[in-house]
């Protein structure tokens, strides 16, 4: 399972629905994985707090209990592919949503995310709303 940025931030405000996620996830003991671009999206909004170096050690313990999915060159060419597509269709979503959207399908991951409107654009990615 690839965790969204939005199900990451979710997990660190303590939001009900992320904690109670990953609960589940764990006590089934599903793989969980997040992208490099999720990585760049939380420390994007790290970056932005008034107290980063707080948060990025509160960031940092929970990102270390997860796997890391990278963005390598199929990835990444899969990713162009999707957001020059959805560009052309007048779909538009964020160029890092396209980039976790290609790391999901061509490491045959399901996308846990809160931001199904955008995901369910992109053809062929399967998506999980918690």
């Amino acid at each position: 399972m690839l965790l969204d940025t939005s199900f990451i931030i979710d997990l660190l405000r303590g939001r009900e629905a992320a904690v109670k996620k990953i609960k589940k996830l764990e006590s089934e003991s599903v793989a969980t994985n997040i992208s490099a671009p999720s990585i760049f999206e939380v420390f994007v909004g790290i970056s932005l707090t008034k107290k980063p170096y707080a948060e990025k050690k509160k960031v940092m313990d929970v990102l270390k209990s997860w796997g890391t999915l990278v963005l390598d060159s199929e990835c990444a060419a899969l990713s162009g592919k999707i957001h020059g597509q959805l560009i052309k269709d007048g779909q538009t979503i964020d160029p890092e949503d396209s980039m976790i959207a290609g790391i999901a399908i061509i490491n045959n991951e399901v996308l846990l995310t809160r931001n199904t409107k955008h995901f369910h654009r992109v053809p062929n990615l399967k998506v999980e709303e918690y």
